[in-house]
């Protein structure tokens, strides 16, 4: 009997020393999201008051009056640009704006207010960067204070999932400051 228990022993001892393998976690797996390199087109709309860079990846879906959505499909983002005219309520259509941009704050875990300023082309505005699971992850608006302004967000197809989407929306807001930067008021 005790040679079969030293025996069952040894046999332990030795499945022990062979299987005894330093083994490693695997690494969490991250998706690799390619997106190519932007190429940007002057987009104009007959009869509204401004003129920007939009990139090629996208496509414009015209809405009533000069209001768009720059579409991007494989995305399933959108940035979607309202534009309206200014007659003497500016505080109004600001105090509106800033409104809506807060009321992202429920879902946030950070809104940064980034000023733009170009006093040379008659621009003035906000970029707001929005960080965590909130519906929006950019917006921005654009104005000369007197006659134009226009305000866009980032939006996309699903259900807002920051770790998902930061690759697409880190390059919506490479759009959209492209956006800001090239507009001109006509």
């Amino acid at each position: 009997m005790n040679n079969k228990i030293v025996s069952f022993i040894i046999i332990m001892l030795g499945f022990a020393i062979v299987s005894c393998e330093d083994t490693l976690p695997k690494p969490n797996a991250m998706l690799r999201l390619e997106y190519p390199t932007a190429k940007y087109e002057t987009y104009y709309k007959d009869g509204c008051g401004y003129v920007f860079d939009k990139n090629d990846y996208s496509y414009v879906k015209e809405k009533n009056g000069c209001s768009v959505d720059l579409v991007y499909p494989e995305m399933k983002g959108t940035i979607y640009l309202s534009y309206r005219t200014v007659n003497g309520d500016i505080k109004k259509i600001l105090t509106d704006v800033q409104k809506l941009t807060y009321e992202h704050v429920v879902k946030a875990d950070n809104i940064i207010e980034q000023p733009y300023v170009n006093p040379e082309k008659r621009k003035f505005g906000m970029f707001y960067e929005v960080d965590g699971n909130a519906a929006s992850q950019s917006q921005f608006y654009l104005t000369d204070s007197v006659s134009h302004f226009i305000m866009g967000s980032i939006y996309f197809d699903s259900r807002p999932n920051y770790d998902s989407i930061l690759p697409a929306a880190v390059y919506l807001k490479d759009d959209v400051r492209r956006i800001m930067e090239s507009l001109e008021w006509r």
